[in-house]
């Protein structure tokens, strides 16, 4: 049994995604359990909500889910706000057909609702919220949880393998995998937990938007964000969308994705599902499923595995041992030593930000990644490995480069303020030392573009991706380095 947690959620299979937030007790006088989402955006196979429910079936209590989506996020924009909206749509639709109250809040001038979590946890019996290492999500539910007087448990939605289950103190990826691919096959193929309790139909503190019928292109363009930065061409919101593209996956990209995956010239050389990652709409559960029962060979389905179960999840492990997982400190020690010792190295490649911001720059490869970024909201992984680390000769020293990548890929990436993300961002300033010690770089490893320029057709790809027009996006007078730059 897990201390600190209520027997229905202690003793449940799935108790190494669950913490206590705080040391509250159950409020037995609460109208419902808060099932308080804010990056777990999916109806079904979601962790989260399953906690909830659990919870509520145990003390006879309904569950609420609520989402909402403020103005005032960090780089909050019509590609955002647009992605974040579709998922929220669905994911009410998702929660009544499980039987489930939703109620969902869009922020705006004409409709603030202050405080709003604290509001509806005034009448819950316990929160349950998600529990994610990055961005805003993690410093609100520590903020809820110290003020309410309600327990909040916090639930690991994004890994398939809960990162408690690894325990503490990996330092290599290595070491991590001997932990994680034992422990797969036991956390796969979880179903829902089924509601014993009538929906929620009593009283609420606000009036819930509804989302169903609403135009979220005219609603999103009423709000105070950026206009600037438009939705995304190629990443439609929603959890349809997420699921054609699941589709997609099975039938098109994993037959030839051992071999492909690193060719981005190709169409169907990657997936294109970190957005929906990102956001919750697909948990990786069901992507695995949907890959294990795909006709595709085994090693395409082993180099899959090893991308979104190896890889993304050593990233999620990371971000949770680090108070900060954006800041450069996170690079690796032999790196940013390195990396200072030639911080005085002269940089004639040095670019202003408006023209890395919009792809505008004396390098066509690197304006090729960039506006991968600036039109689609997302960037081929090999691309952004060569993007990354040719920002370390466009800046004029190591912080503003970590900086500068972090504030590029958080402000245009549906898949930016991610472990995932961050911790790509990280390899790219570390990483495997090179034998060489380089002018700006030191020991850290250089990427060249040859492994899409050589291909055949690559050079004309190159180019025609570097001449996509692009949106007129507003340009800030400085970047936003504290929020990267340990202090």
């Amino acid at each position: 049994m897990t201390p600190d947690l209520p027997p229905a959620l202690a003793d449940w299979r799935e108790a190494p995604r669950v913490r206590a937030a705080n040391h509250r007790p159950v409020r037995h006088d609460g109208r419902y359990i808060l099932c308080w989402l804010q990056q777990a955006l999916r109806a079904r196979d979601n962790p989260v909500i399953d906690a909830a429910v659990r919870l509520g079936n145990a003390l006879r209590l309904p569950v609420l889910v609520y989402h909402g989506v403020r103005e005032d996020y960090p780089y909050a924009s019509d590609r955002l706000h647009r992605f974040i909206l579709g998922a929220g749509r669905d994911l009410g639709a998702g929660c009544a057909a499980r039987g489930l109250a939703f109620a969902g809040h869009v922020d705006r001038a004409e409709r603030r609702e202050p405080g709003l979590v604290h509001r509806l946890g005034a009448a819950a019996a316990a929160i349950v919220a998600e529990d994610q290492p990055t961005f805003v999500a993690r410093w609100q539910a520590e903020r809820v949880a110290a003020r309410s007087d309600a327990p909040v448990y916090l639930v690991e939605a994004a890994c398939l393998v809960p990162p408690a289950v690894i325990g503490d103190g990996i330092r290599g990826r290595s070491g991590f995998l001997r932990r994680h691919e034992p422990e797969r096959e036991r956390w796969s193929g979880v179903a829902d937990e089924p509601s014993e309790v009538a929906p929620y139909a009593g009283e609420l503190p606000f009036v819930a938007d509804r989302l169903d019928d609403a135009d979220l292109d005219a609603l999103v363009a009423r709000l105070s964000i950026d206009h600037s930065l438009p939705a995304s061409d190629s990443h439609a919101p929603g959890r349809a969308a997420a699921l054609i593209r699941l589709a997609r996956l099975t039938t098109e990209v994993l037959p030839g994705y051992a071999s492909a995956r690193n060719d981005a010239t190709r169409a169907d050389g990657a997936s294109g599902l970190s957005p929906y990652l990102h956001f919750g709409v697909l948990g990786p559960r069901e992507v695995m499923a949907a890959v294990d029962a795909s006709r595709a060979g085994a090693q395409h389905k082993r180099k899959f595995a090893d991308e979104l179960l190896g890889w993304r999840e050593w990233f999620h492990y990371q971000a949770r041992g680090l108070a900060r997982p954006e800041h450069y400190d996170r690079v690796a020690d032999w790196a940013r030593h390195s990396l200072s010792d030639h911080a005085g190295d002269p940089r004639p490649e040095l670019e202003p930000l408006a023209a890395m911001l919009c792809g505008e720059t004396r390098d066509e490869t690197w304006n090729a990644c960039q506006r991968q970024f600036l039109v689609h909201g997302w960037m081929h992984n090999n691309l952004r490995m060569y993007w990354g680390k040719r920002i370390l000769a466009m800046t004029p020293d190591p912080q503003t480069a970590w900086a500068t990548a972090c504030y590029l890929n958080d402000r245009l990436s549906l898949d930016g303020r991610d472990p995932s993300t961050y911790g790509n961002i990280a390899a790219m300033f570390g990483g495997a030392p090179s034998d060489r010690d380089r002018p700006v770089y030191g020991r850290v490893a250089t990427r060249g573009d040859g492994s899409t320029r050589h291909r055949d057709g690559g050079a004309a790809w190159l180019a025609a991706a570097a001449a996509l027009p692009t949106p007129a996006v507003s340009v800030p007078d400085a970047l936003p380095g504290d929020r990267y730059l340990a202090g």
